[in-house]
């Protein structure tokens, strides 16, 4: 499914040891095709046979763990050094091909363009799970760690300057939240290059995140996105939901936590039929529900963009 593509942001910067990410972006092989080698017996496996009709690019990239973090309990984010040819737009996610595992991996960028434009990284979130490429991630990824990665992915937002602007509804549920980060990294991204230099570069409207996840410990990069909303506070809002039942307390008061599901009246504030572009990421039943209410409240279909992974 096709949209337009765009949005970055530098909020918090990740604190990983990464010295070499610049040298070994110079010294990485040339990228592969991906018709070529033992790629080929991977193809028709878990995510690659999931996501056989999706667009991708025809490169196969070397790439080098160079950063680890816990971003929750269950969560682990690694930064990634990339091949200097290596590009992706914000929403978008990389086949995951690892050394020894047969089941090749899937997984969203975290991250903004802007990063890799400026530092030849990328970040990946992945939570654990039994299955292979996950597992790996959390049992035996370590810094130096080697990967290969192919991007591909029809859910993005990567607009051009002479693009009309448009309201971004951003609705995530649980890891959903790691390609609608991306998108609102990108989109502080363009409004930073906007005021440096001192026009209008791009046409940005507004953002609205609403984030749902069963408890406040599950709901990443918390911290960052509430700090990006006061950075922009006339154009990026945030509502933060938790589905079970919590004693937790929003240290951030300024950012709205509510407890339950996101709510019709909830999305009737923010959708306007011919502004909004709306982008879910999330479980099934959860995007269908929403997607659901959107088109009830006179949302058209074709400003409904969605992705899901369970």
């Amino acid at each position: 499914m096709s949209a337009p593509g765009f949005l970055s942001f530098a909020a918090r910067r990740l604190i990983l040891p990464c010295p070499t990410a610049r040298l070994f972006c110079c010294q990485v092989m040339a990228p592969r095709s991906i018709t070529g080698g033992n790629m080929s017996s991977k193809r028709k496996m878990d995510h690659l046979e999931r996501t056989a009709s999706n667009s991708r690019q025809n490169a196969v990239y070397p790439a080098e763990v160079c950063g680890i973090i816990n971003e929750s309990e269950t969560v682990k984010r690694l930064r990634i050094a990339v091949h200097p040819d290596f590009s992706f737009k914000a929403g978008q996610w990389v086949d995951f091909f690892i050394p020894g595992v047969e089941k090749v991996g899937g997984f969203s960028m975290c991250s903004s363009p802007g990063l890799l434009q400026r530092e030849g990284v990328i970040d990946l979130a992945v939570k654990y799970t039994q299955h292979p490429p996950a597992h790996w991630v959390h049992t035996m990824c370590t810094v130096g760690s080697k990967v290969d990665m192919r991007v591909g992915g029809d859910f993005f937002f990567d607009p051009s300057p002479s693009d009309p602007a448009v309201d971004l509804l951003l609705v995530a549920g649980g890891v959903g939240i790691n390609p609608l980060y991306s998108i609102l990294l990108h989109t502080a991204d363009l409004l930073r290059l906007n005021h440096a230099s001192g026009g209008r570069d791009y046409n940005i409207g507004s953002a609205h995140l609403f984030f749902s996840a069963k408890n406040a410990h599950e709901l990443l990069f918390k911290d960052s996105i509430t700090e990006v909303c006061r950075e922009f506070p006339d154009k990026f809002s945030c509502n933060f939901h938790i589905t079970q039942r919590s004693t937790d307390v929003d240290p951030h008061p300024q950012s709205s936590m509510n407890h339950g599901r996101i709510t019709e009246a909830e999305l009737r504030a923010r959708v306007h039929p011919q502004r909004t572009l709306c982008y879910l990421c999330g479980p099934p039943p959860m995007i269908e529900a929403i997607s659901k209410t959107l088109m009830d409240l006179g949302l058209p279909k074709d400003r409904i963009v969605f992705e899901q992974w369970w």
